[in-house]
């Protein structure tokens, strides 16, 4: 089953703003076609908002990391992928990781404070950076949170 979807201008209705179509199993009838095309435009945005989210915060999905090597390329994007989801899992349940995120705003920053901080300190935990992250209001604030000595 086939379903193709069209927006038209409001005011020109000959010109097309959006053509979209599907190819199903589904069985597509009058009464459910609506339905169908919500969950699909809605699987199209997750798809595209991801692969957004890999090549654009920080996780360099488009660069070339085989340089000739074999399988390394895709050892890499696997591991790309794993510290995706475990940002992903970290939005949903750390509620350090959400002040920190909330805090600093582009996971791309808060991952070069990240590298910073963990050059120049030796952090105990996964806690102690997260704090330390989720409130940097001034160096001083900074430096009680983790043990320079």
């Amino acid at each position: 089953n086939m379903i193709e979807y069209w927006e038209v201008d409001k005011k020109d209705p000959e010109k097309v703003t959006l053509n979209m179509s599907w190819v199903t199993n589904l069985e597509v009838t009058r009464e459910n076609v609506y339905e169908i095309v919500r969950a699909a435009r809605t699987r199209w945005k997750i798809e595209n908002e991801t692969f957004n989210t890999l090549k654009n915060q920080g996780y360099n999905y488009e660069h070339n990391f085989g340089h000739g090597k074999q399988n390394l390329s895709s050892t890499l994007a696997g591991l790309m992928l794993l510290a995706f989801l475990i940002d992903q899992v970290q939005q949903h349940a750390c509620q350090l990781y959400k002040t920190a995120r909330k805090n600093i705003r582009v996971q791309k920053v808060m991952w070069e404070r990240m590298r910073s901080v963990l050059q120049l300190v030796d952090i105990p935990d996964w806690e102690t950076l997260w704090r330390l992250l989720g409130k940097p209001k001034s160096k001083k604030a900074m430096l009680g949170i983790i043990d320079t000595g």
